[in-house]
Parts: C-alpha cells; sequence; structure tokens
C-alpha cells in the first residue's frame, strides 16, 4: 500500500556553533560536484557544468581541427568527454526555457567545431549522426534518476521529496523571478 510522506520545512539557526568553533554560513557552496544556492535554483551550477565543459572544448581544439581524425571518433571525444561532464548531476535541476536554450547553443557550437563550418543545425546533427540533443539526454537522465528513486523503500529520505507534501500556502501575487 502506497503511504505519502509529508516533508516538513527545515528551519536553519541565524548561527550553528560547532564546540566553541561558529560556523560560517554561506550563500552558496559546492556539494558532491554540485553547486548548491540559497535560493534552490540551478542557474549557477548549469553555468557551472557548461563552463567545465567549455575548458574541455578548448583544450581540445587541435583535435577538432585534426583533417585525420574522422568525425565519429571526434564524436566519441564529444560524448564521452564534453557531454558528460555538462550532464554531471543534471538530474537534479530544475530547468526553465533558458537554461535548454543554453545548453543546446552550447552543444551546437562545440557540434560546429567538430564540423570545421557553420551549418543548419540539423545538416549537422544529421551528419555528426547524432540522434538526441543534449537536452533529451538529460531528460532520459532524470527518468532513470526518478526510476532509481521509486524503487526504493518509501521511508528513505531521498524518495520523500518525490511524494511529498509542501505546508504552508504561497503568498497572492506573482512569484519573484531569480535570475
Amino acid at each position: 500500500m502506497y503511504t505519502r510522506h509529508f516533508v516538513k520545512k527545515l528551519v536553519v539557526p541565524d548561527k550553528i556553533n560547532l564546540g566553541s568553533c561558529q560556523l560560517e554560513q554561506c550563500q552558496e557552496f559546492v556539494y558532491l560536484g554540485g553547486k548548491v544556492t540559497q535560493n534552490a535554483s540551478c542557474d549557477k551550477d548549469v553555468d557551472r557544468r557548461i563552463g567545465f565543459a567549455a575548458r574541455i572544448v578548448r583544450s581540445l581544439h587541435q583535435i577538432w581541427k585534426a583533417e585525420d581524425i574522422s568525425k565519429p571518433t571526434k564524436d566519441l571525444f564529444y560524448k564521452t568527454l564534453v557531454q558528460s561532464i555538462v550532464l554531471y548531476n543534471s538530474e537534479t535541476w530544475t530547468l526553465n526555457k533558458h537554461h535548454m536554450k543554453t545548453l543546446r547553443v552550447f552543444e551546437m557550437s562545440v557540434l560546429r567545431n567538430i564540423c570545421g563550418d557553420r551549418r543548419r543545425n540539423v545538416v549537422i546533427l544529421i551528419e555528426l549522426l547524432i540522434e538526441s540533443d543534449i537536452f533529451h539526454l538529460l531528460q532520459a537522465r532524470r527518468l532513470t534518476y526518478f526510476g532509481n528513486r521509486n524503487h526504493m523503500d518509501n521511508d528513505r529520505f531521498t524518495k520523500m521529496p518525490l511524494h511529498g507534501h509542501t505546508h504552508g500556502h504561497r503568498s497572492r501575487g506573482r512569484p519573484e523571478r531569480h535570475g
């Protein structure tokens, strides 16, 4: 039988002491490779992952321009090095249209480097035999993540937010925009 769990609002005190030392509170920090912010937005984490991947793309500049390396091999480099860096921890992101556009623009800029010229996106995807863009790969990863969490016991903390409910009411009016 399915049991509903309720997620209680976490109240964080202003000052936290650990022994005689007071812990410093911060607006954001990196935890397990993902950037966690106070407002729970994934903006900085998406930008951070794209930044890491962009550094790798720049370091592989000689490979992208090499004419003796085939395009399928370059595509393999892209999928194993660049995509894996961009999509690391992406299962936990809450994406909006801006994030999707940013990810797709980044992907197409890398694929244009691989092809060596400027053509339509569809032509480049067909030439490199890419069946799904980065956003579809992200969605597939999220479904896998959801499946893994859904098979857990109902009392596990990592599963509770999937089927939990928040308490309280949202104030009237449009929600505040971040970023």
